[in-house]
């Protein structure tokens, strides 16, 4: 049973997300506005946007989080975990809290939502008590995670009413209301000036907020021209940009959307794109969900920050329901938001990966009638994409590289779909002109050895590699042999990334290198199968100290790897099946096993 204070509770929630491609953020949003709706004071923000410490006094609160990679949490949350699991915190830390977890998560990994389950166990430890068993929303489901969030919701509105029950003499607000704005817009006539004081730069490497423009050098296709797979190194100029990077670190890239796309967007809402405006939260206190230059332009709103390549959430559906003045479209619009609607909105947007551009083309009415000032209320923002360092700056001085694959791919729509910052860094074209990239660098989840005769395997498929090149690079300029690497790929002629640098590197003593090509013979040949013909190698390896690695897709790939090592492990160490997966266990709790994946 959930903890009741003795007189009234305030009708106060607090409502924090751990997002990493901004699904949670969107959710976490959407259970803001039905907070709104049965009169609840709400607070939304990133998990480490809030002071921790003060989550003693918050009587109701709602967790939205992802789980990112191998069962880790987003990077907007992990000081907030980190601080959650401190040892020293007492049990009753959290006695007055009621809170509710929902998890985002995909059930092919095999840490499914890992980390809801775990801070909800956390948050009942602290004493914290819980109105519901988390919900595990899945990605593999047909209709997604809406199919665990909606019951859950329903029950979830249920028991907080019970607890807090609604101020007298008011009601919940009918879903035709429209709630105000998060942000106070407002346009800027030709003599209001510039409206700002030019921001103070900031100290410290480039960032989200003052990202570096590096100068394209060159954007070479690495596939053949015969290769269904369009895959660019693009190499990048960051000379005078205080940027300081290691092997495993990854560069933050943020795109741009295309220009006929920028024009049609600003010709469905009729919007100048030349026209100035200021913007500013409604709440004091809050901030904007992007860095934002002011006054800005529509132009540059919409090309440098709003994500309509995307396809749009169901909270899009929802919001443009309510502004449609056209009653054909509003009903549409309105079952596609529905719970009863989702098999529907599935089979139009999701399957076919309509963009939010596509869908504001199919709804000319309700596009016309958009108001400006509810833009970034409904259209998430482009968030930058990741990629792997697939250089050293121990070998290139002042230049990154990183490898692209170029997302292109047909669905029923007639246009092919197209992945908006790869599709986008492939245009870019030095010989046409200079081009440059805005992009910051983070730590990445990779560490290297720092001993000079530890070896290293390196287990990558496809453009996995692009990390263990940067690594090779680094280790090479410093002396350091003993690397092993396990490639796969498609076929030799067409796909085998960096073949005649690792050759060099082979002929000079630093490399060993067991390729897998896929498709060259009828039976398929796997990175998982080249370490089960060197199960000896790799036990004696291990027996050296060394630490392994692996990068890749993180479908099949992580788990077919971890079986092989596992059976090397049993013939080459006498180990039964129990003691391998506790050995592979260990290592990689040792830092001596370590993966770096993506969906």
């Amino acid at each position: 049973m959930a903890a009741r204070p003795e007189m009234a509770p305030p009708r106060r929630l607090l409502l924090l997300f751990g997002s990493q491609s901004g699904t949670a953020e969107d959710l976490a949003q959407r259970i803001g506005r039905q907070a709104e709706r049965r009169r609840f004071r709400v607070r939304v923000g990133a998990l480490d946007a809030y002071p921790v410490a003060k989550l003693i006094e918050e009587p109701l609160a709602i967790f939205v989080c992802a789980t990112a990679g191998q069962g880790d949490p987003p990077d907007n949350m992990k000081n907030f975990w980190r601080f959650l699991f401190r040892k020293n915190l007492p049990l009753t830390s959290l006695s007055r809290l009621d809170y509710a977890v929902l998890g985002l998560g995909d059930s092919s990994y095999p840490k499914f939502n890992f980390v809801a389950k775990k801070l909800h166990k956390r948050l009942r430890q602290l004493g914290g008590c819980p109105l519901l068993p988390p919900a595990l929303g899945d990605d593999q489901h047909d209709l997604g995670p809406d199919a665990a969030v909606d019951p859950w919701l329903v029950d979830l509105w249920e028991k907080i009413l019970t607890l807090y029950p609604l101020p007298p003499g008011l009601e919940i607000l009918s879903p035709d209301v429209v709630l105000p704005s998060r942000f106070l817009f407002r346009f800027l006539d030709d003599d209001d000036g510039d409206q700002s004081e030019p921001p103070e730069p900031e100290p410290g490497p480039p960032c989200e907020s003052r990202p570096f423009p590096a100068r394209v050098l060159a954007n070479q296709r690495v596939t053949s021209a015969s290769h269904f797979q369009d895959v660019r190194l693009i190499d990048l100029d960051i000379s005078g940009s205080g940027i300081e990077a290691a092997a495993g670190d990854v560069a933050l890239v943020a795109p741009s959307n295309a220009p006929e796309d920028v024009d049609l967007f600003c010709r469905l809402l009729n919007l100048d794109p030349e026209r100035r405006f200021v913007v500013r939260p409604a709440e004091e206190g809050a901030a904007l969900p992007f860095p934002l230059p002011q006054p800005c332009t529509i132009r540059r709103l919409v090309e440098k920050h709003l994500d309509i390549a995307a396809v749009p959430r169901r909270s899009f559906f929802e919001l443009a329901a309510q502004l449609s003045p056209d009653e054909r479209e509003r009903e549409k619009l309105a079952q596609f938001a529905s719970a009863p609607g989702q098999d529907e909105l599935y089979a139009y947007c999701h399957r076919a990966r309509r963009t939010t551009l596509e869908v504001l083309s199919d709804f000319p009415r309700t596009a016309a009638a958009l108001p400006c000032h509810l833009l970034l209320d409904l259209i998430p923002r482009t968030r930058a994409r990741a990629f792997s360092l697939a250089s050293s700056l121990l070998a290139l001085p002042g230049r990154i590289q990183i490898l692209v694959a170029v997302v292109r791919y047909k669905t029923r729509l007639a246009k092919p779909r197209t992945g908006l910052c790869s599709n986008w860094l492939a245009s870019l074209d030095p010989a046409q002109g200079a081009a440059h990239v805005p992009l910051w660098v983070k730590k990445g989840a990779l560490r290297f050895p720092p001993e000079p005769e530890t070896p290293v395997m390196l287990v990558a498929p496809g453009t996995g590699v692009a990390p263990f090149r940067a690594a090779l690079q680094e280790r090479v300029a410093q002396g350091k042999r003993g690397n092993f690497l396990f490639f796969g790929c498609r076929h030799q002629a067409h796909d085998f990334y960096f073949r005649d640098e690792w050759a060099e590197l082979v002929a000079r003593g630093f490399l060993s290198v067991f390729p897998a090509f896929s498709r060259d013979q009828d039976q398929k040949v796997y990175v998982q199968h080249r370490i089960l013909e060197n199960q000896a190698l790799v036990w004696d390896l291990v027996q050296r100290g060394a630490w392994i690695y692996l990068a890749g897709s993180a479908k099949e790939v992580p788990d077919a790897v971890a079986a092989a090592l596992r059976a090397a492990f049993q013939s080459q160490g006498a180990m039964s099946p129990t003691e391998a997966a506790d050995f592979l266990a260990a290592l990689e709790r040792a830092g001596r096993f370590q993966a770096e994946t993506w969906s």
